[in-house]
């Protein structure tokens, strides 16, 4: 077994592993450790706990120290370095006409390093830039391009539920969400109503894909065959939530469906869903049709 600690070094960030080194930390310590861009401040996420051994990415870095009070001054007087290295060079990137948008400023702790995060459209020849910030600021400049989730995530802002940004408040890590999801959940396709602030599809469409995947397993899928108490059909409408299907009975095909709960009709495992977008949501008022919208939304995903 072996010993670590859960770092962060942004308020909702990825985790990092540390050897604690003996000492006894608990969650909202703040520790320097030596990190593959530097030495940086971090705060503490997951206290002292034993881990296999086999589930530690080596080599296990040791922590170097319990944050001073001097060290927590040194990550203000970063801070405040920061957002004047964000003005100047939001004034170089004007001067040198590059088509990039400036995100957000990181020194490291001790100096060494200064990080601009930016986006843009294409690739960007930064490279008078980056000689230019350095005779400026006389120290390692590294310039990183960063996607459109990467920029909700540093900036933050509130979502169409009104709730701030879930990967800005508690998503540690990108989940990966993708257009069948949107089907499976009878979302409409739609980009507008399915993509977040960022321009790519929502990341809350995965909360819930465990239950729809099993909800799509238990259940027949559209046109399947079943048996019903009233004789043979074929499911013409499921409803994943309520659990109910419009069934068209073979005795009645010019008939009205009618509706049975999925534990009432009997099916082979040949017949249960694999998938799909359930049809009483597939052509919504105001909604492309479903081939178009997977066309527009293939370019929503990353």
């Amino acid at each position: 077994m072996t010993e670590i600690i859960g770092v962060r070094f942004q308020e909702v960030g990825k985790i990092y592993s540390f050897d604690p080194d003996g000492t006894k930390l608990k969650k909202g310590d703040r520790v320097i450790v030596e990190t593959a861009r530097g030495v940086e401040c971090g705060e503490v996420a997951i206290p002292n706990r034993a881990v296999e051994d086999e589930t530690v990415v080596q080599p296990l870095k040791k922590m170097l120290r319990v944050a001073t009070q001097e060290d927590l001054a040194q990550v203000e007087r970063n801070r405040e370095k920061e957002r004047s290295a964000f003005e100047t060079c939001r004034r170089k990137i004007a001067a040198h006409g590059l088509e990039m948008k400036l995100v957000r400023v990181e020194y490291t702790f001790d100096g060494a390093k200064i990080l601009f995060y930016f986006t843009a459209d294409g690739r960007v020849d930064f490279r008078e830039l980056v000689k230019d910030l350095a005779s400026v600021f006389k120290t390692r400049i590294e310039l990183r391009q960063i996607g459109v989730r990467d920029e909700a995530k540093m900036l933050g802002g509130l979502g169409m539920c009104g709730r701030p940004f879930c990967c800005n408040s508690f998503l540690g890590e990108f989940q990966p969400v993708s257009i069948k999801m949107a089907k499976e959940q009878g979302l409409s396709l739609n980009p507008t109503k399915i993509s977040g602030a960022c321009g790519r599809l929502m990341c809350c469409l995965k909360y819930e894909q465990n239950a729809y995947d099993d909800l799509i397993r238990r259940m027949p899928r559209t046109g399947a065959q079943v048996e019903t108490p009233e004789g043979p059909g074929k499911v013409v409408e499921v409803s994943l939530l309520t659990g109910r299907l419009k069934v068209q009975l073979a005795k009645n095909p010019d008939g009205l469906p009618v509706v049975y709960n999925y534990k009432d009709v009997k099916f082979s495992r040949e017949a249960r869903g694999k998938g799909g977008r359930p049809p009483q949501q597939a052509q919504d008022p105001g909604v492309e049709e479903p081939d178009a919208a997977e066309e527009a939304l293939k370019k929503l995903q990353d």
